[in-house]
């Protein structure tokens, strides 16, 4: 195995050592949470405007999920071709070119109508947009001792839930006073003021550019068991999350009859439970489970958490079906937060980009093959079975993650010798 290299900042090894980072050194992991942030606000408004969206553009639940279904097959692609790139060349350039196509892309949407020109878009934001989470990944390994790496994690990924809540709230008075396109352009101009910020303030030295680069591009292996042990914790496991983000704007306007106005005011309500959910499962992970990377306990717990998810198309209580999305993204942020810190422990420290690229774009897949069927099913108002199949998902991938992760001795080997 290649050694790790010692730290992103050498001068500031002698604190990190002793658990005292330097504030200067969290402020690449800042700028990876303003970067998530808005990456979400530019996916988050085709779904928070959906409802007024659709209805301009004469679309039904089941195209606007195939509109979604492209941006998740290109960001299925982007996120390992990224976490490759990002380990090669290094966070400053990659991140660059990354967040200016998506820059493009999002304004884009303000010039273009219908299926083709939609998907289309989406298509080229859901690439640039998967450099985001191996970034982030990347940034906090990077940057911030072993110790506080899974906090580290949590931050720069935390500002895509937090984006998830406050897009509602600024996108839909702009949409209301000026119009749904005039949003897109709102969030392009934030990415742009982005990569002006992160060119001029993140410190890239020498040496940091130099501990960032492997000697070679390692691809992801899908024969191998770490490859599915991630992939069935992480897609399976963070299914709710799509569920939510993209389908709950339209579930709480055809069933519980909200107005557009209205989800603007109460569509922060579930992503902050995925915010606060990176938060708190970032500090459990870090105080119980360490090094250790089968914490079966752990996903165990995660998998039964999410069942009250089902209780959603059982009530009409607007409260309680918000809560209880609230809770099964809290849930959700667990499996994310769990399964690629346990993943980083087997993959070489290098490779971060690489098990973050492969976690976040096998969870768009899972999210790009099952979203028409769940539009099809919201557009025949099977809304039971569109929860049964998103509460149930995780039980599946915890089972398969404990399968995969078994020793290769297996305790079911039986010793011929006694």
């Amino acid at each position: 195995m290649t050694q790790p290299p010692q730290s992103a900042l050498p001068e500031l090894a002698p604190d990190s050592a002793r658990g005292n980072v330097p504030l200067r050194a969290w402020w690449p992991v800042v700028m990876m949470f303003a970067c998530s942030l808005l990456s979400y606000m530019d996916r988050q408004i085709l779904a928070v405007l959906s409802p007024m969206i659709l209805t301009d553009l004469n679309l039904n639940a089941q195209r606007y999920s195939e509109i979604l279904s492209a941006f998740s097959w290109a960001y299925t692609f982007g996120n390992p071709v990224w976490g490759v790139i990002l380990d090669r060349i290094g966070l400053r350039r990659g991140m660059t070119f990354a967040v200016a196509i998506r820059t493009i892309a999002c304004g884009a949407h303000a010039m273009l109508s219908g299926l083709f020109g939609f998907a289309s878009a989406r298509t080229v934001l859901g690439f640039g947009e998967g450099a985001t989470f191996p970034g982030g990944l990347r940034t906090a390994t990077d940057w911030l001792p072993a110790k506080q790496q899974s906090r580290g994690m949590a931050i720069a990924y935390s500002g895509g839930s937090l984006g998830a809540i406050v897009t509602p709230l600024i996108v839909t008075p702009i949409a209301l006073a000026f119009g749904w396109r005039a949003a897109f352009i709102v969030t392009a101009i934030g990415s742009l003021a982005w990569v002006l910020l992160w060119r001029g303030t993140v410190d890239f030295s020498a040496a940091v550019a130099s501990a960032q680069q492997t000697k070679r591009i390692t691809l992801p292996n899908p024969f191998e068991r770490r490859f599915w042990s991630l992939v069935a914790a992480y897609a399976l496991g963070a299914l709710p999350i799509g569920l939510i983000l993209y389908l709950a704007p339209l579930y709480l306007a055809q069933v519980l009859h909200f107005t557009q106005a209205q989800l603007g005011r109460v569509l922060w309500i579930p992503p902050l439970g995925w915010e606060i959910g990176y938060f708190v499962w970032g500090w459990i992970v870090d105080r119980f489970v360490g090094a250790n990377p089968r914490p079966s306990w752990l996903f165990a717990a995660l998998a039964v958490m999410g069942l009250p998810l089902l209780g959603v198309p059982l009530s009409r209580n607007s409260a309680l079906v918000l809560a209880l999305m609230f809770w099964s993204m809290f849930v959700a942020a667990g499996f994310v937060v769990a399964a690629l810190r346990t993943s980083a422990l087997v993959y070489p420290r290098e490779q971060t980009g690489l098990v973050a690229g492969i976690g976040a774009g096998s969870w768009s897949a899972v999210i790009g093959a099952v979203l028409p069927s769940l539009g099809h099913m919201f557009d025949v108002k099977h809304y039971a079975n569109a929860f049964l199949f998103c509460a149930i998902a995780p039980i599946v991938g915890t089972f398969c993650w404990w399968a995969l992760t078994l020793p290769e001795r297996s305790l079911l080997e039986v010793d011929i010798t006694k």
